[in-house]
């Protein structure tokens, strides 16, 4: 017999309060659901109950990974101005038997265009969770190039329990297998791409700490910044946000995303990015829907030939690397690095025993004072802070101190604080090796950037990257930090004091001091 449960998703994504939510669900059996809506963040704040909620019973339809499962709203929520900004999870139960069975949803309140209702303004990474939910169908990597937003996400993106393997990242010996990850999502019945995507790894951590110490956060998505620009019009100046934030895996950007968030930075606006492998792939956010926000997200990666914008004079839109020679407009430009010249730490067999850690090079910095580091030493080792995806640049070493070459991108004065080794995938070390007929990860990569190709000289050039913690001051006087890893908000929470000092730097200096 199927397993009997429920499942669901919400539309719109993203509402401003006075707005409304549809919840569009599907229960087996046509049995009623029990829905809870609450607001995550240092503490969970419950906004709406009902025990409840008639739901039919709809199939998945078929294609529903690149098209959509359309099923109706089961319930229409009002959003209470009152709301604050953040997540809002949507907790599904019915009974079945007597076992209760259990999905999630979520959306996101975000602040009204130019009012912000805190000095930090947090891009949540959905477009990544997108690119990896398997739910109805392929993802984008196994082989899909359009992935629907209408449709509820697979098990472990937005919920996961606790337990040993919870991490991409290895934690504890060794496993070049990734047997104990592997493990946890068979016996939970997870995704198995919900290792590496999902607001449960890194976006809850943060913005949980992050209130903890009085740091207020506004939350919007990633299609935000596209469908809504001028939420980043303004900086502090002039009334808008001191810093803007990237957390976690911030893998997949549109163009529209890039202006503004690039558009606020030359203005003066601050940015941090404490996130890895960010804004690697190019993506469009295509087919607006009845209710406005686009609808399905294009990704064709390795398959970009097939791009209906390759060869054409719209190629700077085309779905590939932002590093590739075709795009020419590496990420290097916003963050400072890429993943291009980064890989892997402590995942499969990439640095498999590598510390998780940053050797600090330039211990006088701001961000490090109050931490008692010292030059050589290492930073977040306790929480493992670099791991799974890492960013780096091109760089050379004078007086035994790193120095950035620029020839990849990275602005003029970025200055390179900690780094710690990383590589890509190679055909005998990837934790899913490509098909006979298709690249290596760093073959490709070494084919699409600027002034690569396919030789062994050419792949030797970005086999050997980093993790690089580093940060650059615009010509508008904005200041960006980046941390070069995925795994930063892994210091947080008590794990990692010193991880917690200098994220205190970064947030007081560049938003403003906490609330009492």
């Amino acid at each position: 017999m199927a397993y009997e449960t429920v499942t669901g998703y919400c539309w719109p994504q993203s509402v401003v309060g006075g707005g409304t939510v549809g919840l569009h669900l599907s229960s087996a059996g046509a049995r009623p659901v029990a829905v809870e809506v609450a607001r995550v963040g240092w503490r969970r704040d419950v906004v709406f109950h009902d025990e409840a909620v008639p739901v039919d019973h709809h199939p998945t339809p078929r294609g529903a990974a690149r098209d959509g499962c359309g099923w109706p709203a089961a319930l229409v929520l009002d959003v209470d101005p009152a709301w604050r900004s953040g997540y809002y999870e949507v907790v599904l139960d019915i009974d079945v038997e007597g076992k209760r069975r259990r999905s999630h949803a979520f959306f996101v309140v975000r602040p009204p265009t130019g009012a912000p209702t805190a000095p930090i303004l947090l891009a949540l990474s959905t477009n990544t969770w997108h690119a990896y939910n398997d739910f109805g169908g392929p993802n984008l990597y196994t082989g899909g190039t359009h992935v629907s937003l209408h449709r509820p996400m697979a098990p472990g993106y937005l919920h996961k329990p606790p337990g040993v393997g919870r991490r991409v990242t290895i934690i504890g010996p060794p496993d070049p297998e990734m047997n104990a990850h592997r493990g946890y999502l068979a016996t939970h019945h997870l995704s198995p791409y919900a290792g590496s995507a999902g607001w449960p790894d890194w976006e809850l951590p943060f913005l949980q700490w992050a209130e903890r110490e009085g740091y207020a956060v506004d939350v919007v998505t990633n299609a935000d910044l596209e469908d809504h620009p001028g939420l980043l019009a303004a900086t502090a100046a002039d009334g808008g946000y001191g810093l803007y934030l990237s957390v976690g895996h911030d893998e997949y950007w549109s163009q529209g995303m890039r202006d503004t968030v690039e558009g606020f930075i030359a203005a003066g606006g601050n940015a941090a990015f404490l996130s890895g492998n960010t804004s690697f792939w190019q993506v469009r956010l295509e087919e607006p829907s009845p209710e406005g926000p686009a609808a399905t997200m294009v990704g064709y990666k390795g398959q970009l030939k097939s791009d209906p914008v390759h060869g054409t004079d719209r190629v700077g839109e085309l779905t590939s690397m932002w590093s590739d020679r075709e795009v020419g407009r590496p990420e290097n430009h916003m963050t400072g690095v890429s993943f291009a010249r980064g890989g892997y730490h402590r995942i499969g067999k990439r640095a498999t025993r590598g510390a998780g850690a940053y050797t600090v090079h330039r211990a006088d910095h701001w961000l490090f004072e109050g931490t008692g580091l010292g030059y050589g030493d290492l930073l977040g080792a306790a929480g493992t802070v670099v791991g799974y995806e890492c960013d780096g640049c091109d760089l050379t070493y004078r007086d035994g101190l790193p120095h950035p070459t620029g020839v990849d991108g990275t602005p003029e004065g970025f200055t390179i604080l900690g780094t710690a080794p990383a590589a890509h995938f190679t055909r005998t070390t990837a934790t899913r090796p490509p098909p006979p007929d298709q690249p290596s990860e760093v073959e490709f990569i070494a084919s699409r950037i600027a002034g690569g190709g396919r030789t062994p000289e050419d792949v030797q050039r970005v086999s050997h990257g980093h993790a690089v913690l580093g940060t650059y001051t615009s010509p508008g006087g904005g200041v960006v930090v980046t941390s070069g890893s995925t795994e930063w908000a892994h210091g947080l929470a008590g794990t990692d004091p010193t991880v917690e000092q200098v994220t205190r730097n970064l947030l007081t200096r560049l938003a403003g001091p906490p609330s009492p």
